[in-house]
């Protein structure tokens, strides 16, 4: 389930948990805001997992109702007196609602927000990534306190991209609604890069592999044998310098007076090589993805 529709049954649960409270006290025959020989007063402000007081006047008994986002509870109290609200009972973020009964119902609201920050969810993509690709790599982070509830203000979060010794980027950015995020163009080196989020004392590590990109200035040398030709590629790189990995494939294309063939080769050890049957005069070119090589001109004495 995603974090906005988490968010839209947390909002349908304190609407119905409202409508819940306003048929407590229309259980017992009262609406709020009646007599004024008792009064309710609601926490200005209240913290999660922290300890809170809500006020009374008056005297006599009453009963006294807690709904929240995570608790629903009912106990005796007296009027005239602060009444603790426990922490452990106040460790969900959201909207409060304070219910006190005697001989009329008083109502009151308040809102517990999220406390400090206490852990990151960071995320990072792609986990793999070309060189040099442009805003390719890009990462968000949400700050929660330690009972889960979203730090919708953890105010900057510092993001920092390494790959060997050069530093990619060093940012911080203030969060809106709790998140916090970056978007980057790869670095120029393959390797690891790594990603870190920070926040006070908190950080989360991620690593990208950073790989070469399509190949580039494809080069060839070639030899006639006895039953055709033997080409093969120079040490094959991309734009920047990183060797293309083994595996990519090279495609060997020859025109010859019979026509033209192509023969697909692997990289292996850096290199593709290709045996092509033809005979006379030749015409070799070569190519990799969207990469074009120099073309090889072999003549039938060769």
């Amino acid at each position: 389930m995603s974090w906005s529709t988490n968010t839209v049954w947390a909002n349908r649960r304190m609407r119905l948990l409202f409508h819940a409270c306003l048929g407590i006290a229309a259980t017992v025959g009262l609406t709020s805001g009646m007599c004024a020989a008792q009064d309710l007063r609601a926490p200005s402000a209240a913290t999660a997992g922290e300890n809170a007081t809500a006020s009374t006047t008056g005297s006599g008994k009453a009963t006294f109702y807690l709904a929240g986002p995570g608790v629903s509870n009912k106990s005796e109290v007296s009027l005239g007196n602060e009444i603790p609200l426990r922490g452990q009972d106040l460790r969900d973020a959201g909207q409060y609602f304070a219910i006190l009964c005697s001989d009329s119902c008083h109502s009151a609201s308040f809102y517990v927000t999220p406390a400090k920050p206490a852990s990151l969810a960071f995320l990072v993509h792609p986990s793999r990534v070309p060189v040099a690709a442009n805003d390719a790599v890009s990462g968000v982070a949400l700050a929660f306190d330690q009972f889960g509830n979203l730090v919708l203000d953890p105010g900057t979060i510092g993001f920092q991209l390494t790959a060997g010794k050069a530093s990619l980027l060093s940012r911080a950015v203030t969060a809106h609604d709790g998140i916090a995020w970056f978007r980057i163009t790869s670095g120029k080196s393959a390797g690891p890069m790594q990603v870190v989020a920070s926040i006070g004392d908190l950080s989360a590590r991620r690593n990208v592999q950073e790989v070469a990109s399509d190949p580039c200035n494809l080069r060839i040398t070639g030899q006639r044998t006895k039953d055709g030709l033997v080409v093969q590629t120079e040490p094959v790189h991309d734009c920047a310098g990183n060797p293309v990995p083994d595996g990519t494939i090279v495609s060997f294309t020859a025109t010859d007076a019979s026509g033209k063939s192509t023969v697909d080769a692997p990289i292996k050890r850096g290199i593709a090589r290709a045996e092509i049957a033809a005979s006379g005069p030749v015409v070799v070119s070569v190519a990799s993805g969207v990469a074009m090589g120099n073309e090889l001109r072999i003549g039938g004495g060769q």
